[in-house]
């Protein structure tokens, strides 16, 4: 379809120009009257008025040119036009249906980074409430009297258990964001490159054109040549197809390769997955530890409180028979207290005696 700008009138006036100085018109020297406008669309508008010259054609071909020529030539310039054109809407399917490609693979890239980052949130939300139970467990650890030291350990070695794996979020987070980043900038290089290519094959497109036109051109000046330039023509036009063929297989070639590297980022991206799986099972793991800690630790405090009770009511019932014990021994004081008078009275009349004896004699 021809482009805005340069219109089938303004072609034809250039056409008319060229015919005036005696000139075959061609989509070069067409540009070159007119100073602007895409070959794609001046070779447009160029084969509509090759096509209503032939319909309305009169006049029949030079004199002495072998129609074999003719129609050989003609047949030449409309296969390579169908082969041009055919090459370049591949072409251009081909690049658009990439670029979506890459697009929708950005966008899901996107949104797989976007889940990865609700489900680190809710990690590290996770993770700040294990921190606050741990320090509940903590102050509660220094409050029991029995089994604190193994208590403690269990409480130390979750605390690096925690700590693990807040290292490996954090790790994860990094790789994350750098391949995030990375699939990024490579889906980035890889729309611009694959637009880049689309420009340049229309580019390229545009080029053929005008030297397929030029080579009419001259294979309409040189119609008396030889059949051996006309069949050395034909094969050089064989050899820029077959040329054309093989950098289509080459891009075919380059495209499978990204499928494979957009693959290689999926396998990836699922390994990511398993990891945070396997952190989500080591987090609940962690969690019911944690919880039999607790319970266990209810459990001893509780011991605690029926052991001291006991000592307590011991203690108590120790009291009272030692209070009973001095009672019995404050009610007998006395008695004993004037039995050792008497007692002490006797020895004293008893040593008296003895030394009144001892002084009569």
């Amino acid at each position: 379809m021809a482009r805005n700008g340069i219109q089938y009138s303004d072609v034809q006036q250039a056409i008319d120009a060229l015919l005036a100085r005696g000139d075959t018109p061609s989509v070069q020297r067409i540009r070159d009257v007119l100073g602007t406008g895409s070959f794609t669309t001046i070779s447009d508008h160029f084969r509509l008025w090759r096509s209503e010259r032939e319909q309305n054609r009169d006049v029949p071909p030079p004199k002495g040119v072998p129609e074999v020529v003719v129609t050989m030539a003609s047949e030449l310039w409309r296969e390579a036009q169908e082969v041009a054109n055919q090459t370049l809407l591949h072409y251009r399917e081909d690049a658009n249906r990439q670029v979506a490609d890459a697009q929708q693979l950005a966008e899901d890239a996107k949104q797989q980074a976007a889940n990865a980052e609700q489900r680190e949130s809710a990690l590290a939300e996770h993770l700040r409430h294990m921190e606050q139970r741990m320090e509940a467990l903590n102050r509660e650890l220094a409050a029991s009297q029995t089994n604190e030291h193994h208590w403690h350990q269990k409480a130390e070695t979750a605390q690096e258990e925690v700590t693990q794996l807040k290292q490996v979020q954090q790790q994860l987070e990094n790789q994350s964001d750098a391949q995030r980043d990375a699939h990024s900038n490579a889906l980035s290089e890889q729309q611009v490159a694959w637009e880049q290519r689309l420009a340049q094959e229309e580019q390229r497109h545009e080029a053929a054109e005008g030297r397929l036109m030029a080579m009419l051109d001259s294979a309409q000046q040189t119609r008396a040549q030889e059949e051996k330039t006309f069949q050395k023509r034909l094969q050089q036009s064989e050899q820029r197809i077959e040329t054309l063929s093989q950098e289509l297989k080459t891009k075919q070639q380059a495209l499978h390769q990204l499928q494979l590297e957009a693959s290689e980022r999926e396998q990836q991206l699922s390994e990511q997955k398993q990891q945070m799986t396997a952190l989500e099972k080591q987090e609940k793991a962690l969690t019911q530890q944690l919880d039999e800690a607790k319970a266990a630790l209810n459990r001893q405090s509780q011991q605690h409180a029926e052991r001291e009770a006991a000592l307590q009511q011991a203690w108590q019932e120790k009291l009272w028979s030692r209070m009973e014990a001095l009672q019995t021994q404050l009610t007998a004081l006395p008695d004993a207290l004037s039995s050792q008078s008497s007692k002490d009275n006797t020895r004293k009349d008893a040593r008296d005696n003895a030394r009144d004896n001892e002084q009569e004699q």
